[in-house]
């Protein structure tokens, strides 16, 4: 079967707590997993909550990625949207695995616009 783009949302449990809120790290991460993946970075926004978590997404030109993280539940919520042939987004989650210092990840793929 073939679709316009693939949607994946993975869950990252286990993470370094520290890591989930330091902002620099969160960033950079994301800026690179899109990279990593294939993706073309287009711009970006990130915004860290008081007193923890961080919220943020790279838009590519391929569609998005976003973050929300938990450190006081050492836990990461991720969104890839792909379109096109070009980017494999699972190389992406699998960078922000090791960034992140998760213990487990699930995974979900959705298929969007099936042809």
């Amino acid at each position: 079967m073939q679709a316009l783009g693939r949607h994946l949302l993975a869950e990252l449990k286990g993470c370094e707590a520290a890591r989930l809120s330091d902002l620099p790290l969160v960033q950079e991460a994301m800026l690179q997993a899109a990279r990593v993946s294939g993706a073309t970075v287009v711009t970006q926004s990130f915004h860290h909550f008081a007193p923890l978590g961080i919220s943020g997404v790279v838009v590519v030109a391929e569609s998005h990625l976003a973050i929300h993280t938990w450190p006081e539940h050492n836990f990461a919520a991720l969104d890839y949207f792909t379109c096109g042939k070009t980017v494999e987004p699972l190389l992406a989650i699998e960078y922000l695995r090791a960034a992140l210092g998760a213990e487990e990840v699930s995974l979900r793929e959705i298929l969007r616009g099936e042809l």
